[in-house]
């Protein structure tokens, strides 16, 4: 621990689920992190870090408004100083079939999935080309990009889409010394999915998720923690000449070529 000493981070989506497991190991590694999210349970959750004994900080913003995303930057940048890491997580999905897919629900997903981590990054990049430093760390997923699911066509889109920004941007950011890379995990056991397994099975939610891990090599889930653990790692100076590259963490569930059916 403490490889990201003084260091100032921002995490997107951070109020749970994933972005909580980044802003948590990252400030267990000694940052100062400033958790961003729409939801108001964002100051909540910083509170909660504060009581571990954690340097956290909060904000409320709409990543799909560039405007909002400006503010609230600047405003960091106002009391830190600077921005040292971004964690780009924030993200949504609506699980429905592309022939029944309104533009309404498209450009939600459009709104905080794509223009929230281009927004984010165009505010926080400024800053840090004039530091010659920065960590950019923005998640992907396996979804889209590795394998795909019914109701998905979207979503994977922007999971596709973010995946591309990184390793474009990773190119004309090397040279100010900042890098870009992007996570792509696989199941992760979030308040989300907790939930997708509860409308699946309410009777028995835990099996659901026992039958979830079935399909993964290392026959569980994937804690927020250990995407943290990713994301604190590219994050520090151990990953310095690591830049434009995709980082799947997902237990080995993209393996199989088909499912276990023949073996049941």
């Amino acid at each position: 621990m403490g490889n990201l000493d003084g260091k100032i981070a921002v995490v997107t989506g951070s109020a749970q689920g994933i972005g909580y497991g980044s802003a948590k190991v990252l400030a267990q590694h000694g940052a100062t992190v400033i958790l961003v999210d729409f939801a108001e349970a964002v100051k909540d959750t910083a509170e909660e870090l504060k009581q571990m004994g954690l340097k956290a900080d909060w904000r409320r913003c709409d990543v799909s408004k560039l405007d909002e995303v400006q503010e609230t930057v600047d405003d960091i940048i106002k009391q830190y100083g600077r921005i040292d890491i971004l964690h780009n997580n924030a993200g949504v999905n609506r699980r429905v079939r592309f022939e029944d897919l309104d533009v309404k629900t498209r450009d939600f997903i459009f709104g905080v999935n794509i223009y929230g981590v281009w927004n984010m990054t165009k505010a926080v990049y400024p800053y840090m080309m004039k530091e010659k430093y920065g960590r950019i760390i923005i998640t992907s997923s396996v979804t889209g990009v590795k394998v795909v699911d019914e109701g998905q066509t979207t979503y994977a889109m922007t999971k596709g889409a973010v995946l591309s920004l990184a390793k474009a941007l990773a190119y004309e950011a090397g040279p100010y010394g900042i890098t870009v890379n992007a996570i792509l995990p696989g199941w992760v056991r979030t308040p989300k999915v907790e939930q997708v397994a509860a409308d699946s099975r309410p009777e028995d939610p835990e099996g659901a998720m026992r039958d979830m891990a079935g399909f993964i090599p290392l026959g569980r889930l994937c804690r927020v923690e250990e995407i943290g653990d990713l994301v604190a790692f590219l994050a520090s100076d151990d990953a310095k000449y690591i830049t434009g590259t995709e980082m799947v963490i997902d237990g080995g569930s993209t393996l199989p070529e088909t499912f276990n059916i023949l073996h049941a």
